[in-house]
């Protein structure tokens, strides 16, 4: 399925890989090669007629059989000196007739193809794609037609198949329909059906068969590729098999000859040898190589050579005692020899007694082999080799199925590996640093709980470093959990060179890959734009501790810094610019050369720089323990679904998106569960949780986290909700009626009396203990300091009453609807002609009044904030309702300009009336506070989507019904003003009844006067109706009521009661959401309401402008804490999660399917103890067996010496107790 250039460097052994087209495989043949006889060698047996590698004569080509005289010369045909290389014709995929619709991979290849070929063809994402293994089981023996023994089945489906499911392994066999390659097929398949879809480690079955053995091959030979070749072979002979249909691919060794076996021995070997020396994890990201594990069931003597090849390249051997043939011969030379003296490769002399022992252990060894095989004849050779594989016994593991369980079976792989691994292990090296390795590369976290955290084994820092990473980049979570709470220290791991690391092994293809890659290439190419002159000269920041000229081009922090900053926007400030030394007002000048300082520092938040590189890969359970293990558990979880949603607007696969918004729910879900108790616990602290500064995340706060993140939920939390009660009732209590606010408003002096109740103290829900009574910002209008002065009582009543958010809002209300009755007046009553006639007084009233509302919107958009203005622009042009205010300012400034001249004085006023209905649809964001106009605003802008839908089918039968009607009735009428009216106009009407049917129907009188000249109806005259069609006009008619009245409106109404029955139930929560816009938006406002804010606007220059005094005002509800209140508030906040956490955990035991679970659990405990009582039984029934022989034997002893008269025993022979003297 694609076109990829192979090129080949012998030296380093690199392969490059160039893609191009999908469905052009014609590089195969380039670089696989497959095998054919060049030089016929007469098979003796067979009168000439068949050559020594198994094909016939006429199978040969002519020049292989061309010569007479050297063919007659050899005796033996080898492969590697009578066979050619010749391109592949057989490859591409196989579907099995009668089989599922899943293909198979295929492939022909020369035995002496380079394994790092075959590897790359086979793990290649773009090619075949099989998962890299994070272990190889090569199964050998079993071959042929020989019955496999009904435990060996049980051991390769219950044991090897689920080991290989749980340890993500492949497993390799012959792949053919036979022995132990068809049990394993069986095997996989039964695994397929009954493990889930989803589930995240296949079982990779991989077939290595002799080209020449395969029966039907002929089938799959297209030198173009076969996608797929249609394979057949019903009847197997006894000398050739089928391929099995249950392996994901196939490698069809061809060595060149036609039924024989073993051709694919070396290559197979090869392979092995080459996977051993890879490594684990993502792009070889793990921390260990690929496991390779041989197992051996029964097999012939000729294994002993395939064996001995594979020790001495160090991979392991597990042997099935039991299975018969070889298996049992080693399986006895193992146990039985033990005891032996070890084999001496070389003797320090000459003595005899140094060789004796290797002569009596090969004696040994001899006596063995013929007793299991007596019918071989040469046996030295074979007795050599066992003998090399008896010196390597600590490589080989015998597996007996009486002492072990078959779902136990990973665990013995584990151990085997373990063992020969700990062999070539130093002595200062943890003994069980490997074992724990394999454990992290299978990803079982149950083994590593039993047998190596378990209490009994003391782990060090150095011997959890590589497993941690590890874990990290592979995503395994359990690990990282079980790392962190025995014995590894987060901080001192965590350095910011190891999390760029860390953000290195990002897998490709990702959001977060692309949007590195950007940012990198941005910061390559600023580099190349920069002479040596320039780089001199200019601000650019260099960061190096060494010489190095060359700028680091791989991803550093600061990439990471500009993503986090393009997902996270404003609400924040930079994160990582403290370890590169940068200001947060610029960073566009940084290079970064050689190996910089900050990459060996300890990163300064661990925990919560892990959980952004865990949100940013979509890594849930990772993600989630990160949360768990970092601080300010509200603020993180808020960041997490900020960063989450981002990415789903960047993500193009809708199921990743989907998994990006749930897992960003369930943060806002988290968000929102952790505050409601901390509310329940403390509600001043509560607040004091929402408007604290976090220097973790960029001294943002909860409530701007949760505005940018959009968490509609959270903010409906009542706490939420009581603190913005608070700022918008500001000192007045929150019981206050609407009534008496309005009195007071009215009338002034009225605040002065008890008519409105005032708190004690200004925002006394903010901080009340000495741990929290120290801050930079209050909620106030007044500075800190300003507070601290004593205002006589009557300046300090009337700035309660007047500065708080809600009077505000009430002033601005009122003036608003002033506004609108003056405007009104003006275009109706008081609109006057240009100058210099007009315009009158109210006019001009009117006209500083919008000055004063732009004054505002200058004031919000630009003069707001910390931020640049570009930022707060683009913070301000967001908003909906400010894109309202934009439009209607710009619509009153084009009208105000046409209607100053007497050309477009009408034009202008047109604009102004327009202009005037999007001033009056502003009073909706107004009341958008109300609890009970909110919700339905909310509910009537979702229906306006539906009321789109609605007009597009509208449209389309309008047009449709309005041509065909004006054409019917009107055979000729140029008449554009007309055309529009009848084909779009008089349509519409019809829905709500109004129906000309004079007009329409020819049967009914027409007053009107028309003509059927064409030169009058082009003057504009009325054109006479057409009577020959108006029976089809009628008709129409009739069906386009039906359909408009009926259908359509009734799909309107259904739509309506679909949207707000949908968004009913949530329809409070957006209120509350939208309520805090408006909270804010008034409680940055200035006391007085238009036109008389503008004293207010003199007012803020003066103090911002001329007198420098900062604002207050600029940071929305935001408290900066000393370093002493915020650790105790943060402890707080630690232990109302944990208290949540702890909660959420007793529900989750507490129900149905954990007490199964459980259940489960108890019961295979019961089973593993009831097949070890078995195992007991059995050791005793063996033990009580040999007892009674012994006892036997010991009675004929006494029998027989009784009976001899050489000596008289002194006493008479013991009897057993319980018995009688006389028996």
């Amino acid at each position: 399925k694609h076109f990829i250039m192979f090129t080949n460097n012998v030296d380093d052994g690199c392969i490059s890989f160039h893609l191009a087209s999908q469905k052009n495989k014609s590089w195969i043949p380039k670089i696989i090669k497959k095998r054919v006889c060049s030089i016929f060698v007469e098979d003796s047996l067979s009168n000439g007629a068949l050559c020594q590698c198994g094909a016939a004569r006429d199978d040969h080509a002519s020049v292989a059989v061309g010569d007479h005289f050297s063919t007659a010369m050899l005796k033996h045909w080898e492969s590697a000196e009578h066979s050619s290389e010749q391109p592949t014709d057989a490859f591409g995929e196989v579907q099995f007739a009668g089989a599922s619709k899943r293909h198979s991979h295929f492939l022909r290849l020369s035995w002496s193809t380079e394994p790092s070929v075959v590897y790359n063809i086979l793990t290649a994402q773009s090619i075949w794609g099989l998962p890299a293994p994070n272990l190889v089981v090569s199964v050998v023996g079993g071959e042929g037609k020989t019955q496999v023994k009904t435990w060996v089945r049980e051991v390769l489906r219950q044991g090897l198949v689920k080991a290989s499911q749980s340890t993500g392994a492949w497993i390799l066999t012959t792949g053919l329909h036979e022995g132990v390659g068809r049990c394993v097929g069986q095997a996989v398949r039964d695994h397929a059906a009954a493990a889930s879809s989803v589930s995240l480690n296949k079982v990779v079955a991989l077939g290595i068969a002799p080209w020449g053995l395969v029966e039907k091959r002929e089938q799959l030979v297209k030198p173009q590729g076969s996608f797929p070749a249609k394979y057949n072979a019903p009847n197997a002979s006894q000398d050739s098999c089928p391929l099995d249909n249950n392996y994901q691919a196939f490698l069809l060794v061809d060595d060149g000859s036609v039924g024989r076996r073993g051709g694919e021995t070396e290559f197979r070997a090869r392979l092995e040898e080459y996977i051993s020396q890879q490594r684990t994890g993502r792009r070889g990201s793990g921390s260990i190589e690929i496991p390779v594990l041989c197992m051996l069931i029964s097999g012939e003597t000729d294994m002993l050579k395939r064996m001995d090849l594979s020790l001495k390249s160090c991979i392991p051997w597990l042997v099935l005692a039991g299975s018969g043939g070889l298996a049992d011969f080693l399986s006895d030379v193992l146990e039985n020899l033990s005891s032996a003296p070890a084999v001496l490769s070389s003797g320090e002399g000459n003595s005899e007694a140094l060789k004796a022992p290797k002569v009596d252990l090969k004696d040994r060894v001899a006596e063995r082999f013929k007793k299991h095989f007596p019918s071989e004849a040469q046996t030295d050779k074979l007795v050599e080799q066992a003998l090399n594989i008896y010196q390597n016994r600590h490589l080989i593991t015998v597996y007996h199925a009486e002492h072990e369980s078959p779902n136990d079976f990973d665990t013995v792989l584990l151990k085997t590996l373990v063992g020969a691994s700990k062999q070539h292990s130093s002595v200062e090296d943890n003994p069980y640093t490997d074992e724990l390795k394999l454990a992290v590369t299978w990803n079982r976290v149950d083994i590593a709980k039993t047998e190596l955290f378990n209490g009994e084994i003391h782990w060090k820092y150095k011997d959890l470093e590589d497993s941690m990473t590890d874990a990290l980049i592979n995503d395994k979570p359990q690990f990282v959990r079980l790392f962190t709470e025995n014995g590894l220290n987060i901080l001192e791991y965590l350095t910011y060179g190891r999390l760029e690391s860390l953000y290195r092994s990002v897998p490709d293809g990702t959001v977060l890959y692309q949007l590195l890659q950007q940012c990198l290439a941005e910061r390559l190419a600023m580099v190349e734009r920069h002479s040596p002159s320039e780089k001199q000269n200019s601000s650019t920041k260099l960061l190096k501790d060494n010489n190095e000229d060359g700028p680091v081009k791989e991803v550093t922090l600061f990439e990471v810094s500009r993503v986090l900053e393009l997902l996270m926007g404003d609400v924040c400030q930079p994160f990582y610019y403290q370890p590169l030394r940068l200001e947060f007002t610029s960073s566009k000048g940084t290079v970064l050369r050689g190996r910089c300082k900050y990459q060996d520092w300890p990163c300064l938040d661990p925990w919560a720089s892990l959980f952004l590189w865990a949100v940013l890969q979509n890594r849930k359970e990772m993600a989630l323990y990160f949360w768990e293990m970092a601080g300010e558990a509200v603020l993180s979880a808020l960041g997490g679904c900020k960063i989450l949603r981002e990415l789903s607007k960047l993500e193009i696969e809708n199921e990743t998106k989907l998994s990006l918004k749930e897992l960003a729910q369930r943060f806002e879900n988290l968000a929102h569960d952790i505050f409601s108790s901390c509310y329940r616990s403390d509600e001043r602290r509560s607040f004091t949780l929402l408007i604290r500064k976090s220097p973790v995340w960029g001294h943002s706060t909860c409530l701007q986290m949760g505005v940018s993140a959009d968490a509609r939920l959270f903010f409906s939390n009542d706490g939420v909700q009581s603190l913005l009660s608070h700022i918008w009732w500001g000192d007045m209590k929150r019981n206050t009626e609407v009534w008496k606010l309005l009195l007071t408003f009215f009338c002034p002096i009225l605040c002065y009396t008890n008519l409105i109740s005032f708190r004690l103290k200004a925002y006394s829900f903010h901080i009340k203990e000495s741990s929290l009574n120290k801050c930079c910002h209050s909620l106030q209008e007044e500075s800190l300091t300003s507070e601290i002065i004593l205002r006589p009582f009557i300046v300090s009543r009337w700035r309660q009453f007047w500065f708080a958010p809600v009077t505000s809002f009430l002033g601005n209300v009122l003036m608003y609807f002033l506004f609108l009755l003056l405007f009104a007046y003006v275009l109706l009553v008081d609109f006057e002609p240009p100058p210099p006639s007009g315009p009158g007084a109210a006019e001009c009233v009117l006209y500083f009044w919008v000055f004063t509302i732009v004054c505002e919107e200058i004031r919000q958009s630009i003069y707001l904030g910390t931020m640049t203005w570009r930022q707060r622009f683009r913070l301000y042009i967001k908003d909906m309702w400010n894109k309202c205010d934009l439009t209607a300012i710009s619509l009153f400034i084009i009208g105000l300009i046409c209607r100053m001249f007497h050309r477009s004085h009408e034009f202008g006023r047109d604009v102004l009336c327009l202009d005037y209905m999007v001033f009056t649809l502003r009073l909706i964001h107004i009341f958008a506070i109300h609890k009970q106009l909110g919700p339905k605003i909310i509910i009537v802008g979702k229906m306006m989507k539906d009321v789109f839908f609605f007009l597009f089918f509208l449209g389309v039968w309008v047009m449709a019904y309005g041509v065909a009607n004006q054409a019917l009735i009107y055979s000729y009428d140029p008449n554009p003003n007309r055309i529009f009216r009848r084909v779009f106009y008089r349509p519409y009407l019809h829905i709500f009844g109004q129906i000309p049917v004079e007009e329409m129907d020819v049967g009914k009188d027409w007053d009107i006067t028309c003509t059927h000249n064409v030169t009058l109806i082009e003057s504009g005259e009325e054109p006479c109706r057409n009577h020959e069609s108006n029976w089809m006009v009628v008709i129409l008619l009739v069906v386009y009521l039906l359909v408009t009245n009926i259908l359509l409106i009734n799909l309107l109404i259904a739509m309506f009661s679909y949207t707000f029955s949908k968004v009913q139930e949530h329809s409070d929560t957006y209120w509350k959401f939208q309520r805090y816009n408006l909270i804010a938006e008034y409680h940055s406002r200035p006391s007085l309401a238009p036109p008389f804010i503008i004293l207010s606007h003199i007012n803020i220059f003066i103090r911002r402008v001329i007198r420098k005094v900062p604002s207050v005002k600029i940071h929305h509800f935001v408290l900066d804490l000393e370093p002493k209140s915020a650790n105790r508030l943060s402890t707080w906040e630690t232990i109302q999660k944990e208290d949540f956490l702890t909660a959420r955990i007793k529900i989750q035991k507490s129900s149905d399917s954990e007490r199964l679970k459980r259940m489960s659990t108890k019961v295979d405990g019961v089973l593993k103890h009831l097949s070890e009582s078995r195992d007991f039984e059995h050791r005793l029934r063996s033990l009580e067996n040999q007892i009674e022989y012994c006892s036997s034997a010991l009675n004929w002893v006494v029998d027989t010496l009784a009976q001899g008269s050489t000596f008289k025993p002194p006493r008479p022979p013991p009897a057993l107790r319980g018995t009688s003297q006389n028996l």
